[in-house]
C-alpha cells in the first residue's frame, strides 16, 4: 500500500465522486480510479461500489477505513519524526486558534517550555476546522481552538471560556445601537449565536469580520461598536468604553489531540498547563 492510495481513499469515502476527489487531489480521474484498484488488488477486496449514486463504501471499505486513517496518521508522524530538530529531543507542533494566539500565545509558550525543555515547538495560528483536520491526519499534535468539529480520531477537552465584551468608540447603551454603528464579530457559531440574541438586528450589519485584530483595527479607523476580547480591550485608544447594559458572552475554548495521543505523558502535560491557564 501506498500513502497516495490511503490518501485516495479516504478523499474518495468523504466525495464520493471520483471527479471531485481528481479535482481536489489534484490528479486526473483515471489516477485516481488506478490508484484505488490497486489499492483493492492489495487488499483482495472491493472497497467501493459504482452507481449513480456515487462511489459507496462496501461492507469492506467500512472496514477499512478507521485503519485507513490510522495509517495516513502513522505515516505522517513518521515522517515528522525524522526532520531535523537541532538538539531538540523531538518538536511538538501546535494549533492554537487565532484569535486567543494573539493575546496569550507568549505565557503558554513560556509554559509549555518550562515542562517540557527537551522540546522544540512550531506553533500555528489557525481556525477550528483546519486545526482538526490536522491532527486527524498527523500534521498536528495538540490544537486549542473554539469550535469542535467531531471525528472519529479526535479527543476534545473543555478548557473553559474566553470573554467578550461590547466596547463602542462613543458612550452609548444597546438601545442607542444599530446595524450602522455596530461591527459584527463571527468569532465562531457559538458566538455568532449568543451576540445574534443580543442583538438581534446584528445580521444587517454591513461590516462583519470573524477575526479579533481585524475589529479592532475597524473600531479605531471607523469607530462604532464591536464585541471584542476582554484581554484586548486595552488594544484600544482612549474614549472607548464598555457598553454598560451588554451582557459579557462567553466563547467556549477546547483542547484537542489525537485519540492515540490523549493518554502519552507529553499531551496530558499539555492539557495540564491549559487547563491551568483557564483556571487561574
Amino acid at each position: 500500500m501506498q500513502p497516495e492510495q490511503i490518501d485516495t481513499f479516504l478523499d474518495l469515502a468523504d466525495s464520493r465522486s471520483f471527479h471531485r476527489s481528481a479535482e481536489r487531489l489534484g490528479v486526473t480521474q483515471s489516477t485516481v480510479s488506478a490508484r484505488i484498484a490497486g489499492l483493492e488488488a492489495a487488499l483482495g477486496t472491493a472497497l467501493f461500489t459504482r452507481s449513480r449514486a456515487g462511489a459507496l463504501l462496501t461492507t469492506e471499505g467500512l472496514k477499512f477505513a478507521p485503519h485507513a486513517r490510522a495509517l495516513r496518521h502513522a505515516m505522517t508522524e513518521a515522517r515528522r519524526s525524522v526532520t531535523p530538530t537541532g538538539e531538540a529531543a523531538l518538536t511538538l507542533r501546535l494549533g492554537i486558534q487565532t484569535d486567543l494566539a494573539a493575546y496569550h500565545l507568549g505565557d503558554w509558550v513560556q509554559g509549555f517550555r518550562r515542562a517540557l525543555p527537551t522540546c522544540a515547538f512550531y506553533v500555528e495560528p489557525d481556525f477550528s476546522a483546519q486545526m482538526c483536520t490536522d491532527l486527524a491526519e498527523g500534521r498536528l499534535d495538540f490544537a486549542v481552538l473554539y469550535t469542535p468539529h467531531p471525528a472519529p480520531d479526535l479527543h476534545f477537552t473543555t478548557l473553559g471560556e474566553a470573554r467578550h465584551v461590547l466596547v463602542s468608540s462613543t458612550p452609548a447603551r444597546l438601545a442607542d445601537l444599530g446595524p450602522a454603528t455596530v461591527i459584527r464579530a463571527n468569532y465562531a457559531p457559538a458566538f455568532a449565536l449568543s451576540q445574534a440574541t443580543i442583538l438581534p438586528w446584528i445580521a444587517e450589519a454591513p461590516l462583519a469580520s470573524g477575526q479579533s485584530a481585524a475589529v479592532i483595527s475597524l473600531l479605531m479607523t471607523l469607530g462604532g461598536a464591536a464585541y471584542v476580547p476582554e484581554d484586548a480591550r486595552h488594544l484600544l485608544p482612549a474614549g472607548f468604553s464598555a457598553v454598560p447594559d451588554a451582557p459579557a458572552i462567553g466563547q467556549p475554548v477546547h483542547a484537542a489531540t489525537h485519540l492515540r495521543h490523549r493518554t502519552q505523558p507529553m499531551h496530558r502535560t499539555l492539557l495540564r498547563i491549559m487547563q491551568r491557564q483557564f483556571n487561574r
